[in-house]
């Protein structure tokens, strides 16, 4: 699945170990490899080359990190990585210190292949379903970047990325619903998000993922259809409580979204400090994000993989948007 032609990293093969597990399967190891953070919330990232000169298929990924030392880890797909750095920082808005080369993830927009939190398990792609990288794809790279809330010693978090050379049908790709918005001292607050699917294609919705920091109560997920007397009808698609193991969550039903059709997300996050909280990249800050995983047929993907709202108090579903039949939120204890 690598190529071993890229720069620096040359010299770094040997934090990338490939071994056959069957004729069509390859896994690659994709670690940190003894880095050493010396900042809190730093964001570091290493990056694997991909073979250039075949496509193959992501079927599956297996974690090895533990919640005490990385906070998450998001894998990228990029066409260029931001820096030829064998690790750098890639962190937005936060440093890792002088040690690391000041460089984001991808030099143009990333892909999200897969996203681990909180001693998630490990995630296999449904029969027939892969990420296409590599070959004549706009993927030729993949960048590991893991979150450190805190100094650590030496660190060696990372995935297994099982990948196939057979020819997959249907190609996964990845959405992210997320908002920016603050958090009221002492309140229960929602943070939302909806886009319309402005284009003439099908998306298979299969799995999905929440996060959020420590204020998080429930995320959830929908699509919205509108029926000809102008109600909407909101089908969920999945919710979770974000403080559980934040896995993708397999969808166990069959959900076909179209062009028209909305997606929408909500996080609710509930404040018992004495402080305004704003959505930003540290532990101090809070986040609101659900990953919706689909499959569509054939190669056509959406276009924009993202979908953002400034969030509270700028922005809410009632005010916003046309939406309505809000679902309530109820607790559950």
């Amino acid at each position: 699945m690598l190529s071993l032609t890229c720069k620096k990293l040359l010299l770094f093969l040997l934090v990338i170990n490939i071994y056959e597990i069957t004729i069509a399967n390859e896994i690659t190891e994709l670690r940190m490899y003894g880095v050493e953070p010396v900042m809190n919330d730093s964001y570091l990232c290493t990056v694997a080359p991909l073979d250039s000169s075949m496509e193959h298929y992501i079927v599956g990924f297996k974690p090895y990190a533990t919640m005490q030392r990385a906070h998450h880890m998001l894998l990228f797909g990029c066409s260029q990585p931001g820096s030829d750095e064998a690790i750098w920082d890639c962190g937005d808005m936060t440093t890792a210190g002088p040690n690391f080369q000041k460089a984001p993830v991808c030099i143009d927009q990333p892909s999200i292949l897969y996203a681990w939190g909180r001693n998630a398990p490990e995630l296999y792609l449904p029969e027939g379903v892969g990420f296409k990288v590599g070959g004549d794809t706009g993927i030729q790279y993949l960048v590991l970047q893991v979150h450190y809330k805190k100094k650590v010693k030496p660190d060696f978090s990372g995935v297994d990325i099982e990948s196939t050379i057979e020819p997959l049908d249907k190609r996964a790709s990845t959405l992210l619903m997320v908002t920016g918005g603050k958090l009221p001292a002492n309140k229960r607050e929602t943070f939302e998000s909806a886009c319309i699917v402005d284009e003439d294609i099908e998306i298979h919705p299969f799995a999905f993922r929440t996060h959020t920091h420590r204020h998080g109560e429930m995320v959830s997920g929908w699509v919205v259809r509108q029926n000809e007397n102008g109600d909407d009808n909101w089908e969920l698609i999945g919710e979770r409580n974000p403080l559980f193991p934040q896995m993708f969550q397999p969808i166990n039903k069959n959900i076909t979204i179209r062009q028209g059709d909305v997606i929408a997300a909500r996080c609710v996050l509930n404040n018992k400090e004495d402080r305004e909280i704003t959505v930003g990249n540290t532990a101090d800050n809070e986040m609101c994000n659900y990953y919706l995983m689909y499959w569509i047929l054939g190669d056509r993907t959406l276009r924009d993989n993202t979908c953002y709202s400034p969030g509270p108090p700028e922005y809410h579903w009632s005010s916003k948007t046309e939406l309505n039949n809000i679902p309530k939120y109820e607790k559950k204890e």
